[in-house]
């Protein structure tokens, strides 16, 4: 009995610091506690059905070209245009997508963060979020 009775204080304890952690994250605005508010996120995405392709594209950006430029050249979908997919609701992406895109913190074209390669039903992605809301 007192094994589990010490289990379930070590249980009490962890969720009593998760707590105070989202505290510390949400009161400074950063964290995944500032993160999970958001219900929609502008993302622009480079889509490349090789992973070979991906994976080249995804070096160009880590080389300091700019997002925008690298989408145009290497990008196989609608969005060649900077790769921008405009405002995305949560529940309109494909579950690897979205759970990608809401994770990343926004960031501009000329220095952009990304994802790593996310792989769908459509192809290897490489993903950066804008804006957040």
């Amino acid at each position: 009995m007192a094994k589990k009775a010490a289990a379930s204080n070590n249980k009490n304890d962890k969720k009593a610091k998760s707590k105070d952690e989202d505290s510390e994250e949400k009161s400074s605005g950063k964290g995944k506690g500032g993160l999970k508010a958001a219900t929609a996120v502008n993302v622009r995405h480079i889509l490349c059905e090789k992973h070979s392709k991906a994976t080249e594209a995804l070096t160009k950006i880590q080389e300091g070209i700019a997002f925008n430029k690298v989408a145009q050249e290497y990008s196989e979908d609608k969005a060649k245009a900077g790769g921008s997919l405009g405002w995305m609701v949560r529940g309109s992406m494909v579950g690897a997508f979205q759970d990608a895109a809401f994770a990343l913190t926004p960031s501009t074209v000329d220095k952009p963060i990304v994802s790593s390669l996310v792989k769908t039903n459509f192809g290897y992605h490489i993903i950066m979020v804008e804006g957040r809301r």
